[in-house]
């Protein structure tokens, strides 16, 4: 894959949210007879189907959607290595990602900001994936034709579908629930497909 660009999502892409979704699933049943093993293992049967998984899963069991825990993201441990990997080898990186006001500032205080030379989220330019407007800005932030680019993403809706279609190259990452989506059934395949984010180190 020949690319001069690398745009990112953030949740469960280069951010680990696997504490936030424990944390929801605890709170969504809490008094309740309904256990949060229980309704993980509806999330996980709803995440399969391509849906978004927690959401759905309220619906199922008359249940209201717990805030999210924005506290308990944290960067993966290979994050940063993979990033400076990019870096050094003359990559341009980007962020497209649908996340709340303050995506630089999180970005910044995870020692990460740096490594982006564009970073577009949904909260501040008032469009979301899978819009293909927000991509299209990006494009034009960075200066950069879409068959140069390449999105890399844990949602095949999201992240890989519009992508896709403006010519940008995919890697799907099969990290979270999202990972579980079936490619087939969504009928948008990927160029290329990895189980871990760290993946990107033999590929790039």
């Amino acid at each position: 894959m020949t690319v001069k660009w690398l745009f990112f999502d953030l949740g469960s892409t280069l951010i680990d949210e696997r504490e936030c979704y424990k944390m929801r699933f605890r709170e969504a049943v809490e008094g309740t007879q309904i256990s949060a093993d229980e309704f993980e293992k509806k999330v996980i049967e709803f995440a399969k189907q391509g849906l978004k998984g927690d959401h759905e899963a309220v619906q199922y069991f008359g249940l209201k959607l717990p805030p999210w825990h924005k506290e308990a993201e944290k960067p993966y441990s290979c994050t940063k290595a993979v990033l400076e990997h990019l870096t050094a080898k003359g990559y341009r990186l980007g962020v497209i990602a649908n996340q709340s006001a303050g995506t630089k500032e999180r970005l910044s205080a995870w020692g990460l900001l740096r490594y982006f030379d564009v970073v577009l989220s949904s909260a501040e330019e008032g469009v979301k994936k899978p819009d293909e407007e927000i991509f299209r800005r990006a494009l034009a932030l960075a200066e950069c034709a879409p068959e140069d680019a390449a999105m890399v993403g844990d949602r095949l809706d999201n992240d890989i579908a519009p992508a896709a279609k403006l010519g940008m190259k995919t890697v799907w990452v099969r990290q979270g629930s999202c990972g579980l989506a079936s490619v087939t059934k969504f009928g948008q395949q990927p160029d290329i497909i990895i189980d871990s984010i760290e993946e990107i180190l033999k590929l790039f």
